[in-house]
């Protein structure tokens, strides 16, 4: 029999400190921020959503990531890249463009788009509020990712200077990640 997780307050929401299965809402579970890429939920009680709570362990999913995106008009939600594993988006609310393998494509809720292993690809907010999109991902134990140099990010600012395998090279010129909610919390779904 699986053990239900214990939930414990990490400064940004509940996340789990324990193995195990659980329920938490999106208004309650842990959230990080960052003035350049938004806003996320991302469920589990990683090194960023524990960088207030060190006393707390790491409780990261082993196998498949998820994570809620918030993003504003203009802004990306990360940088372009491609992974060694598979990751797949679904537009919950508002719009976004989605740059993928160079070409870009609006979309709207309920859009959903898949990456197969290695595809080229990053959100920019788009229309005139805030994108939530579900992102999951495939965790690899010899996982490997690569920012390439892209036309189309660039115009959107969601490319590095120089290509690169390291994300910690990919990220220097970007504030961090911190604890705590989207500014724009009112007007999202679940407010």
């Amino acid at each position: 029999m699986i053990e239900q997780a214990r939930l414990a307050e990490v400064g940004s929401g509940l996340a789990p400190v324990t193995e195990g299965w659980f329920v938490v809402n999106v208004r309650d579970a842990p959230w990080i921020t960052n003035g350049a890429f938004g806003a996320a939920c991302p469920f589990e009680a990683n090194g960023l959503v524990l960088r207030e709570r060190s006393d707390l362990p790491v409780q990261s999913f082993a196998d498949l990531g998820f994570k809620l995106a918030v993003i504003t008009p203009g802004q990306a939600s990360g940088l372009y890249h491609a992974e060694s594993n598979q990751e797949d988006f679904l537009v919950l609310a508002g719009e976004c463009l989605l740059i993928v393998e160079g070409d870009e494509r609006p979309l709207r809720a309920w859009d959903f788009v898949h990456c197969p292993p290695g595809t080229e690809h990053a959100f920019v907010g788009a229309g005139d509020g805030p994108c939530v999109i579900l992102m999951t991902g495939g965790r690899m134990r010899e996982k490997s990712i690569v920012y390439p140099s892209s036309e189309p990010a660039r115009r959107h600012g969601a490319v590095v200077d120089a290509a690169t395998s390291s994300p910690a090279e990919a990220y220097a010129p970007f504030p961090h990640w911190q604890p705590g909610r989207p500014e724009n919390w009112g007007t999202l779904p679940w407010a």
